[in-house]
């Protein structure tokens, strides 16, 4: 009797890499997949491809490389797949019961800032966020900020522990450069790479992912074959690997300029509001 409470206590107090008990995480992924559920699976359809490549993989050192779209929502799209995943589901979220156990070990990278700003960021930090300041954006403005040397030390301990994804880019702007830290990551830590490529979500929910723009939206979510990297490559050919392998060369043609312009035109209407609110305000 003793052996089996003694059992079941060390079960419960079982942490993460990052001192987070994994039975609270669990807790925790298991309510945010049932209140995100029917926002990816009902008001809108996920499809989603390619998740014979996610089985048989280790329990660690796998990096899911993707694009980025929403904040929130594409990572609980990915929470809710590997879930799906573990209890032997293909290609589908449609069998929630995967939440009443969810895989625990799951990490992403998103930014510090992002995950302060609130306290439903601060659950979702909880889940499994690993946090790094970005040095060249804060606050929706490109800058020239620290490098944050703490990043690679976070990253690997999530590699060492379980499943990481991360979205390489840094931003949720559509085709923006692919930083170098990721080839960097994929150098000293030699992980098995998954690249993913996702749609629909900017247009389903708002920036955020926490509120809806437009219903019945179909979502995707591809996974690809694992990407083989010669550990001899330069950062600079493997930062060009990664940016084919999530089909984030910007496309050319006539609807690009005209998104160009679109995105001038909405940057200087609000340049002109601010400085109309400073006229007001000095008036």
């Amino acid at each position: 009797m003793k052996n089996m409470i003694k059992k079941i206590t060390d079960r419960i107090f079982i942490k993460d890499a990052f001192g987070n008990p994994l039975f609270i995480k669990r807790i925790l992924v298991s309510v945010l997949g049932i209140f995100s559920f029917g926002r990816l699976a009902i008001s809108n359809h996920t499809k989603i491809e390619g998740t014979e490549y996610l089985k048989g993989l280790p329990n660690r050192n796998v990096l899911f490389l993707s694009n980025h779209q929403t904040y929130f929502a594409d990572v609980m799209a990915f929470y809710h797949i590997f879930c799906s995943v573990k209890w032997g589901f293909k290609n589908t979220i449609a069998n929630p019961i995967y939440l009443l156990a969810p895989r625990a070990r799951v990490y992403y990278v998103a930014a510090a800032e992002t995950m302060e700003a609130g306290l439903l960021p601060k659950i979702f930090k909880l889940a499994g966020a690993v946090t790094v300041n970005r040095s060249w954006r804060s606050k929706g403005q490109n800058v020239k900020g620290q490098l944050d040397t703490s990043a690679g030390d976070k990253i690997k301990t999530a590699l060492d522990d379980g499943w990481l994804v991360s979205f390489p880019q840094g931003t949720t702007s559509p085709y923006a450069p692919i930083r170098k830290g990721t080839a960097h990551i994929i150098k000293e830590n030699n992980p098995i790479v998954i690249p993913v490529v996702i749609d629909g979500f900017r247009r389903a929910f708002d920036k955020k992912g926490l509120f809806f723009k437009k219903k019945h939206t179909e979502l995707s979510v591809r996974f690809k074959a694992p990407i083989q990297i010669d550990e001899n490559a330069s950062v600079e050919d493997i930062t060009e690997i990664i940016k084919n392998a999530i089909e984030q060369e910007k496309p050319q043609g006539e609807w690009v300029e005209i998104a160009d312009k679109e995105k001038e035109k909405k940057k200087k209407n609000n340049e002109g509001s601010a400085s109309n609110d400073q006229t007001t305000s000095v008036a």
